[in-house]
C-alpha cells in the first residue's frame, strides 16, 4: 500500500493553524490544509503490512490502507467509496476522532505514525466539493416503521443504515435542531454546524423523517411508540453530568460544562436560549476535568475574553511518549495537549478540588485544592491520598465542571420496563443489541457508557444490522470489518 518506500522519504505533516491571536476572535475552524501534493506523501508513508493493526484500532474497522492507498495514486474518488464503506460520517471523525487508528499503526511502532485522520478528513472534503456524495434513497421499502430517539452520531448511523435496508426511519430529538452533542456539545471552532446540516441534507432526501423538539418519554410516550413502531432503537446518549459534591458547589458560578457549551453553541447558532447568560468575559475561569469537554471550554472561556483560564486535572501529568504497561498497539494515556491548551491556559496536575468558597450574596469568589498523589499497590486499583500541607486557595469568579457522565437518562427506559446496569446504561446484548423487551434495541453511550464518536457510528452501524435482521429474518447490511455497498 502507498509507495513502498515512502515511509522512509516523507515525514509525518498535518493541518496547520491559523495563529492564536486571530482564531480566537470568532468560532470559526481554524485550520490550514495540506496541499494535494503532500497529502499524497501522507498516504505514500502508508506501509505494505502484513497485518494492518490501524484496522483493529478502529472502531469502525475503516479500511485504512486501501484509502491511502487511493490517495497516493491521486484517485480520490475511490477512496471516498473505501471509506465510507464503513464509516457514515468520516466528516465528523475527520475532525472530532482522537485517532486510535494512529496510535495502533505499525510505522508509529518506532517513527511517527501515518496521519490517517487528516487524510479521511480530506477524502470526505473532496467528494463532498466534488459532488460524489448524492442522496441515494432505497430502490424499494420493506413497509416496516422504525424509531430511533436521540440524533447524535449513534442516532444518524442507525438512521441512515436502516433507511437503506428499505425500513420506513423517524428519528426524534428533543432539541431544537439535529445532531446530538455534535451540534450542542462540540464547539463550532472544532466543527462548524454547516458540516452537519450538508449531511442531514442528503439523509433528508433519502427519505429518512427528523422530527425535532420531541422529547420521546415525555411528548411522545413509550406506548405510543410500540404502537406506531415496528422497532425502537434508544441512541439518546449518556447526558446525566457528574457533579462535584463538595461545599458550595451550589454557589453562582459553579457551572456544568454541558450548560456553558451547550448554550455558547445556540449563542453562535443564533438559537435563543433559556436562562441567565453564562459567561467567562472577565473573570478567573477553571476549568476542572483534563479531557476534550475541558479543552472546549478552555477554548470557549478565552474567546469570550476571560481574564485567565486554568486547568484542573486530577491524575499525574502524563509522559510524551508510551507509559510501561501500555505497549503497543494499545491506546497510551499520555499528555495530549490541544489547540485550546496552546491558546493560554495553565494547566496543573495531580490536584483535587476540596471546597468553594463563595460572597454574601452567594457568589463564587474562590476554591480550595489540595496536591493529590496516586499510592499503586500489586494486585491492587491505585487509591488517591493528599499531599499533607498543599492546600492552596485560588481566586475564581467561574468554576466550569467537566467531569463527564454518569450514565443515561432513565424516563423512557422506566416507560418501556428496561433492565438496567450498575451504571445506569441500558442493558443490552453486544452480539445483538436487543434489550430486555421485544423490539427495543439501543446502540451508542445508551449502552455503553460515555464514549467516542467513533465508536457511537461503529454501535449505530452494528445494532442497525439486528433491527433489519429482526424485522426481516436475515440482514444484508454490513457487520464490523465486512465493509458495505459503494455509497459514493
Amino acid at each position: 500500500m502507498g509507495k513502498i518506500t515512502g515511509f522512509m522519504e516523507f515525514d509525518r505533516k498535518v493541518e496547520g493553524y491559523a495563529p492564536v491571536e486571530e482564531r480566537i476572535k470568532n468560532y470559526k475552524e481554524f485550520t490550514e490544509p495540506l496541499k494535494e501534493s503532500e497529502l499524497k506523501n501522507q498516504g505514500a508513508r502508508c506501509m505494505d503490512c502484513g497485518i494492518p493493526f490501524c484496522h483493529s484500532g478502529c472502531p469502525l474497522g475503516n479500511l485504512i490502507p486501501d484509502f491511502n492507498d487511493a490517495v497516493y495514486q491521486g484517485k480520490w474518488q475511490k477512496a471516498a467509496k473505501i471509506l465510507h464503506s464503513t464509516n457514515n460520517f468520516p466528516e465528523f471523525t475527520g475532525r472530532l476522532c482522537p485517532a486510535p487508528c494512529e496510535e495502533a499503526c505499525v510505522l508509529g511502532i518506532n517513527e511517527d505514525p501515518v496521519s490517517i485522520e487528516n487524510i479521511e478528513k480530506n477524502i470526505v472534503e473532496t467528494a463532498f466539493k466534488n459532488g460524489w456524495i448524492q442522496p441515494e434513497p432505497p430502490s424499494k421499502r420493506t413497509g416496516k416503521k422504525v424509531a430511533v430517539i436521540g440524533s447524535g452520531p449513534a442516532g444518524l448511523a442507525t438512521a441512515q443504515q436502516l433507511n437503506r435496508a428499505g425500513h420506513e426511519v423517524t428519528v426524534f430529538e428533543r432539541d431544537e435542531k439535529i445532531g446530538g452533542l455534535l451540534r450542542y456539545g462540540i464547539p463550532d471552532f472544532k466543527m462548524e454546524k454547516n458540516v452537519i446540516d450538508r449531511r442531514l441534507k442528503v439523509m433528508k432526501k433519502e427519505g429518512i423523517e427528523f422530527k425535532t423538539g420531541v422529547h420521546v418519554g415525555v411528548d411522545v410516550t413509550a406506548t405510543e411508540l410500540k404502537q406506531d413502531f415496528d422497532a425502537i432503537v434508544l441512541c439518546g446518549g449518556a447526558t446525566v453530568r457528574r457533579g462535584l459534591p463538595i461545599p458550595g458547589s451550589d454557589l453562582k458560578g459553579v457551572v456544568q460544562a454541558m450548560d456553558f457549551l451547550p448554550q455558547n453553541n445556540r449563542k453562535v447558532d443564533g438559537i435563543p436560549y433559556k436562562g441567565e447568560e453564562l459567561t467567562a468575559k472577565g473573570k478567573k475561569v477553571i476549568v476542572i476535568g483534563g479531557g476534550d469537554t475541558g479543552s472546549d471550554c478552555i477554548g470557549t472561556s478565552i474567546r469570550h475574553g476571560a481574564a485567565s483560564v486554568t486547568n484542573f486535572e486530577i491524575m499525574p501529568m502524563g509522559t510524551t511518549e508510551r507509559p510501561e504497561g501500555q505497549p503497543w498497539p494499545f491506546w497510551p494515556m499520555r499528555l495530549r495537549t490541544s489547540s485550546s491548551h496552546k491558546e493560554g491556559a495553565e494547566r496543573v496536575f495531580s490536584i483535587s478540588t476540596k471546597h468553594f468558597n463563595g460572597d454574601k450574596d452567594g457568589n463564587l469568589k474562590s476554591l480550595v485544592t489540595v496536591q493529590v498523589e496516586w499510592v499503586t499497590t500489586p494486585g491492587q486499583r491505585p487509591i488517591l491520598k493528599e499531599v499533607a500541607g498543599s492546600e492552596k486557595e485560588w481566586d475564581c469568579d467561574l468554576a466550569l465542571l467537566a467531569l463527564g457522565f454518569t450514565g443515561s437518562e432513565t424516563t423512557i427506559a422506566d416507560q418501556l420496563g428496561l433492565e438496567m446496569d450498575p451504571r445506569t446504561n441500558i442493558k443490552a446484548s453486544v452480539a445483538n443489541y436487543k434489550t430486555n423487551v421485544p423490539g427495543v434495541f439501543v446502540a451508542g453511550d445508551q449502552r455503553r457508557g460515555q464514549s467516542l464518536i467513533v465508536w457511537a457510528i461503529s454501535e449505530g452501524r452494528q445494532a442497525a444490522h439486528h433491527v433489519d435482521a429482526y424485522l426481516m429474518g436475515q440482514s444484508y447490511l454490513p457487520l464490523k470489518g465486512e465493509g458495505d455497498l459503494p455509497r459514493v
